[in-house]
């Protein structure tokens, strides 16, 4: 039961109203404590200071100089005078303005009781001897006692108005916790239900509940994104292996067909071309599907983005100048990104061969990098004809080509891997221009 309870809302906030009023209760304890020892000494300091001077007065003036003296404090005494007995030596009063209840011990007493009239009080006593007698003065503990109850009274009204205000409040934060957590409910159940568009309701009060609302409305964008992505690969899936299946179909009857052993293994050689296609095709989609998983993650580590960069454009500018293309590069010096060596290496790879296949010749493609803030952006750009705004909204999904006839190389995956390796080292891709030319541009954070 009690397990249930810290695990609730309700029992978090009654728990912490308890520890608040047993604190309350022991600040309390403390100050009454404290309070109490304070008017006690103060009592005994007055008793002494006053037994001091009437047994100064005794030894000057002898029993009777001090009768006198009670008397006359006794005629004008207020609700804070003190009270005496002035006894002789043979035991007999003298003087005094109170009769003890309580056996005369020398000394201090803290419950000395005693009679004024009709009144029965109990004070803190200091009994003295003096030339010829004995001298008791009371300071009576009826003030003290009052004060006391005050203290009492004040200690138990804070404890009960602490737990009174605890059980509200866990009460009234339960509702609203709850309350909040039923639409967040709600909304799980209508999309376990198929609403797959339903979000949370947000307040914009930017609360912890309205981050929360947020973070949740992300999370199901991005799951409505992969969804909608994967219904998008699964139909390009269906498109794009089409031809080359038809293909390998055909090659396979052809060499079924075939009488001459020459044309069969030029058929059967054929289809081995048209099978290793779709295991290209298949690997591509995997090693996406990877990186978009973020299963790279785990091997990111401290890479000499420069470095990385002229590498590339030393391995690939023999190629365009075999191409009748030229390659050039601007590339700042230090940058630093966590990351796959390998993987980043691919993308740029992909990002290059797409300016060879793409660009006609006479060609310049330009590759540039720059620290921008937090993070780096490499940009690939060439002057060549471009994309239309139409093509340039599809071309990182996954088989988007802007060639609609499809007679080049390439089977449109080469841009959704430049974006899932940007994604997965937390950066992203995009185009920096598609008309007049054409350019991608990644950022990566930075390390330094």
């Amino acid at each position: 039961m009690l397990l249930r309870l810290w695990r609730s809302t309700f029992g978090l906030v009654a728990i912490v109203a308890i520890a608040f009023a047993l604190a309350t209760v022991g600040i309390g304890g403390i100050a009454y404590v404290v309070t109490h020892e304070a008017l006690e000494e103060q009592l005994d300091h007055r008793v002494s200071i006053e037994s001091g001077a009437l047994s100064a007065e005794a030894r000057e003036g002898g029993l009777a100089s001090v009768a006198r003296t009670i008397r006359l404090r006794g005629e004008a005494r207020s609700s804070s005078s003190l009270e005496y007995v002035l006894i002789g030596s043979d035991g007999q009063p003298i003087a005094g303005t109170a009769t003890p209840l309580t056996s005369i011990e020398h000394g201090y007493e803290e419950l000395f009781r005693f009679r004024r009239g009709n009144y029965i009080g109990v004070g803190q006593s200091l009994t003295t001897t003096v030339p010829g007698g004995t001298l008791v003065v009371i300071a009576d503990r009826h003030d003290l006692d009052e004060i006391d109850r005050t203290l009492e009274l004040l200690v138990t009204g804070a404890l009960a108005a602490m737990l009174a205000l605890g059980v509200g409040a866990a009460a009234l934060v339960g509702w609203l916790t709850r309350r909040r957590l039923a639409r967040i409910d709600t909304t799980a159940q209508a999309i376990i239900a198929g609403d797959l568009g339903r979000r949370v309701a947000r307040d914009g009060s930017d609360s912890e509940f309205d981050r929360l609302s947020a973070t949740l409305n992300r999370m199901l964008d991005r799951i409505a994104a992969l969804m909608d992505n994967l219904r998008q690969v699964s139909s390009d899936v269906a498109h794009d292996l089409r031809t080359p299946l038809t293909r390998l179909c055909n090659q396979l009857e052809r060499a079924a067909s075939e009488d001459e052993d020459t044309g069969r293994m030029l058929a059967i050689q054929a289809a081995r071309e048209q099978a290793d296609e779709l295991l290209e095709i298949f690997a591509s989609l995997l090693r996406i599907a990877e990186v978009e998983g973020l299963a790279e993650r785990r091997a990111l580590k401290p890479t000499d983005l420069s470095a990385l960069l002229e590498e590339m454009v030393d391995t690939y500018g023999p190629d365009f100048e075999a191409n009748k293309r030229r390659l050039v590069s601007d590339i700042a010096p230090g940058l630093q990104v966590r990351g796959d060596r390998r993987l980043l290496a691919q993308a740029l790879s992909n990002l290059l061969e797409n300016a060879l296949r793409h660009t006609p010749v006479g060609s310049t493609a330009k590759l540039s990098s720059v620290a921008h803030g937090q993070s780096i952006v490499v940009e690939l750009e060439d002057d060549g004809p471009g994309v239309s705004a139409e093509d340039a909204a599809r071309l990182f999904q996954r088989f988007a080509r802007a060639e609609t006839s499809r007679t080049t190389p390439g089977h449109g995956l080469g841009l959704a891997l430049v974006r899932a390796v940007a994604v997965g080292h937390g950066g992203d891709a995009a185009l920096s221009r598609s008309e007049g030319g054409f350019g991608v541009r990644m950022r990566l954070p930075s390390l330094i």
